[in-house]
């Protein structure tokens, strides 16, 4: 016996692709897949078949978020990476699947993990293919690659030298990644230099040339320009944060770094309130009590990068730089199940509502190499697909107003622990 369809319409429907919205939308779902997307009249079951219609007035049909830059580890307490890291990885495991609970519950049906300590997350994994947890679909890197001593070198991965690069991204392959991480600068992490570049070319060269060899692709956090050089140089894929700052801190917006990246199609995810969310924490504590000079002094830095990285992303886009759309949460006090707040930031430097909800599904599914199955309400693609109360084309503060989340074409129980 073929199994039963599911008929899903609303006011309107957005496909995902970067199209106005159709007006009267529907979506037909059989088992895990679409079967027809088009206008209410257009879209039927096969005459006779067993059907189950859910029927949205007022509300838009879209494609499930993609978050294209998560870590599902980290608590959102606030507490830094360093700290996060003393955990055990039971304690972190279990935590990741708090994590991936919240955001699927959000309307994020799939997301990218950039980095968790030893193997967590591909326990995770694990433990959703035997039905013990849900969450978003999962592509994941395990442990970033770093130099010693480098941005999250703590989770497991140091390399030095070509050789040990490649020996890492085989065995993290064989350990299931679907693509790599790999800090090309500094960041967070107390023994790392934040804007000086970390790994050599020769060694962030060997990293992508070996990924590339199996088929899958690199992620490079750049915190500076000499790490965007590199990374630009060794050829990676999708570039997060792409922040322009010279190696003594001073941001300094580089056209011919933009240049590059377009011209070598690579992504950009600028993980604008992974930055505003720490300002705001700071700004709520001002004015709720007071700071001392360390905290003061983190929100004037924290200002002035925010500033300038908001200027520079809003020139990238305007260059023609393809953004996706990623949180980095939950790194220190952002908390996952609160993606919409990198969508709201992103309409801060320019980006059309549409623009946004492209950035944060197709554009993502292209990013995360996921586009053959999800991103884009298209016939054969998977069932992911989410119910907004609202018109988010026009005001994106309503991807808020989650009112139903469809994974693999059956609507997920948000009430449901497990």
């Amino acid at each position: 016996m073929s199994e039963s369809f599911t008929l899903v319409k609303g006011a309107r429907l957005i496909d995902g692709l970067g199209g106005p919205p159709l007006e009267r939308g529907a979506v037909l779902m059989q088992g895990k897949d679409i079967r027809a997307v088009g206008t209410e009249e257009a879209v039927a079951p096969p005459e006779g078949a067993q059907v189950e219609v859910l029927d949205y007035p007022d509300m838009t049909i879209m494609p499930g978020l993609i978050d294209a830059h998560v870590h599902l580890v980290s608590l959102g307490d606030g507490r830094s990476g360093d700290d996060m890291n003393l955990l055990d990885d039971e304690i972190l495991t279990l935590q990741a699947a708090k994590n991936a609970r919240a955001h699927l519950y959000s309307g994020v049906t799939s997301v990218r993990d950039c980095g968790a300590k030893n193997r967590t997350t591909f326990l995770l994994r694990e433990a959703m293919e035997m039905g013990i947890t849900v969450g978003p679909r999962l592509v994941l890197t395990g442990r970033p690659l770093a130099i010693i001593g480098g941005h999250l070198s703590y989770f497991g991965s140091p390399a030095t030298g070509p050789t040990e690069c490649r020996a890492q991204v085989r065995q993290l392959i064989k350990e299931g990644a679907d693509f790599i991480k790999v800090t090309a600068t500094g960041g967070s992490t107390r023994t790392s230099m934040r804007y000086h570049a970390s790994f050599n070319l020769d060694e962030l060269s060997a990293i992508t040339d070996e990924v590339h060899k199996f088929g899958k692709h690199v992620v490079a956090h750049c915190a500076s320009s000499d790490g965007l050089i590199n990374a630009l140089d060794a050829g990676v894929d999708t570039i997060v944060h792409a922040i322009h700052a010279d190696s003594d801190g001073t941001y300094r917006y580089r056209p011919e770094l933009t240049e590059r990246i377009i011209e070598q199609g690579i992504f950009v995810n600028p993980t604008l309130h992974a930055i505003r969310h720490q300002m705001w924490f700071l700004e709520a504590k001002l004015d709720s009590d007071s700071l001392t000079p360390k905290e003061q002094a983190d929100l004037d830095e924290l200002k002035y990068v925010y500033g300038n990285h908001e200027d520079f992303v809003g020139r990238m886009r305007e260059a023609g730089v393809t953004m996706v759309a990623g949180s980095d949460s939950a790194w220190l006090n952002y908390k996952m199940g609160e993606f919409q707040h990198e969508l709201e930031g992103m309409t801060t430097v320019g980006f059309s509502p549409l623009e946004v909800l492209t950035a944060a599904t197709s554009d993502s599914a292209r990013s995360c190499r996921i586009d053959g199955e999800t991103g884009s309400l298209v016939e054969g693609k998977r069932g992911d697909v989410i119910i907004i109360d609202g018109d988010p084309s026009a005001d994106i503060a309503a991807m808020w107003n989650v009112t139903d989340v469809f994974q693999d074409g059956k609507k997920v129980d948000r009430g449901n622990y497990v």
